[in-house]
């Protein structure tokens, strides 16, 4: 029997039947006609030339419940652009893409940009949010979910238990989180591991219980890329635009939704995608940039409901994490021996250090700018800004794909 315990206070929906895939889209297509479901896919050229992208349309050309699908490119030349919409075209579904760095959609961007408005650097973060323009902007879907491109381990079973809690009329849910275990012959997801829980813990034991810290917590793994939710509930967030990306979208739940309505998803036995660098000696790169923007988000959220810092604070917060770690360590030891898996204790410890100073170099950035750089802006200010800016975005990219 797998595992079915509820923990903090999101509910907690576990894979106890692993066959039972095909009831749920059976279910999904009956639904879809009135609650119409649009799949998000950020895509970097380059993905086009790994496998995983490849096993992903595989399985997606298999799903009959999605209305659409919606491709929104990082950088790509106009004869990329090109090769990626014919890569996309043999996807059954009514697929079209954005293509965010083109004339049209960039002017746009300099549109928002000199309203004030600015959309962040280019990245995963501002694609995604134009993908979410685009789709709010049609009127057509429901609910829009999200997974990215680098996934091995895709199944069509990954994305009917992603949209199923906030598709369903069964159940009333506007959003849903998916998580799942990262192991090959090791455990994986290091920043999750051995920085956001502990990290998360650590704020428990100095500030207490924080009805938001419980709630990050409940998150079997926050860092989860893959999330599905109503599309009036996408109108009303603002994201990161930095690897900050996951916990601004959680903040953004937090406040803009009831936690009755928030739940999370075990979206497959196994999940494998491609793996960051540690890269100790460069904080502006691999998993030294994430932690170090993961933590800054969490502070300036902390700091948005009332939390004050000091350099005390950061002191005592250094020492707590580090402990905390530590033996979270000896846990993930223990757990790695009793199933066979390799584990160096000294490359986790070494993570853990450096893990450690990105709180450090966080604060300091914190102390000497606490607001830090705007988040992107929610689609309704963009609506009460630049009124007629949704209808020009569709057509803008209408237009690019009639390439």
């Amino acid at each position: 029997m797998g595992d079915f315990y509820q923990t903090g206070n999101v509910a907690t929906f576990h894979r106890l039947n692993r066959n039972f895939c095909t009831n749920l889209e059976t279910e999904l297509l009956q639904i879809s006609r009135k609650r119409r479901i649009t799949l998000v896919l950020p895509s970097l050229y380059s993905e086009i030339h790994g496998p995983a992208l490849q096993i992903i349309l595989n399985e997606l050309k298999e799903i009959k419940y999605l209305r659409q699908i919606v491709v929104t490119l990082g950088p790509a030349t106009f004869e990329q652009f090109k090769e990626m919409k014919a890569y996309f075209s043999v996807l059954p579904q009514p697929t079209i893409l954005v293509w965010n760095n083109g004339p049209r959609v960039q002017a746009l961007y300099d549109e928002l940009d000199a309203a004030g408005l600015r959309a962040g650097p280019d990245g995963k973060g501002r694609s995604a949010w134009m993908a979410y323009g685009f789709v709010i902007a049609e009127g057509k879907s429901s609910i829009i979910a999200l997974h990215d491109c680098d996934i091995l381990t895709y199944s069509r079973e990954l994305l009917a238990r992603l949209v199923y809690p906030v598709t369903s009329i069964k159940l009333d849910y506007e959003f849903c989180k998916g998580y799942y275990s990262r192991v090959t012959t090791k455990m994986h997801g290091r920043v999750t591991r051995l920085f956001v829980t502990p990290l998360i813990r650590s704020l428990i034991r100095i500030l207490g219980d924080l009805e938001i810290l419980k709630y990050y917590d409940s998150f079997r793994y926050p860092l989860a890329g893959e999330f599905a939710m109503l599309t009036d509930l996408v109108r009303k967030i603002r994201i990161s635009s930095d690897w900050g990306l996951e916990v601004s979208v959680l903040s953004e739940i937090y406040r803009n939704c009831s936690l009755k309505r928030i739940c999370q998803s075990e979206l497959c036995d196994n999940y494998e995608h491609k793996h960051q660098v540690l890269s100790v000696d460069d904080a502006n790169k691999g998993l030294h940039k994430m932690s170090i923007d993961i933590a800054k988000s969490l502070f300036r959220n902390l700091a948005a409901e009332g939390v004050v810092f000091t350099s005390n604070f950061f002191s005592t917060l250094r020492s707590t994490y580090l402990r905390e770690a530590q033996d979270t360590i000896i846990s993930y030891h223990g757990d790695a021996l009793l199933n066979g898996l390799e584990y160096d204790r000294h490359a986790e410890a070494s993570a853990v250090e450096l893990f450690t100073s990105a709180i450090n170099r966080a604060g300091k950035i914190i102390a000497e700018d606490p607001l830090g750089p705007p988040l992107i802006p929610a689609w309704f200010r963009v609506y009460s800004a630049i009124p007629d800016l949704p209808a020009r975005l569709v057509e803008a990219v209408e237009e690019d794909n009639k390439v």
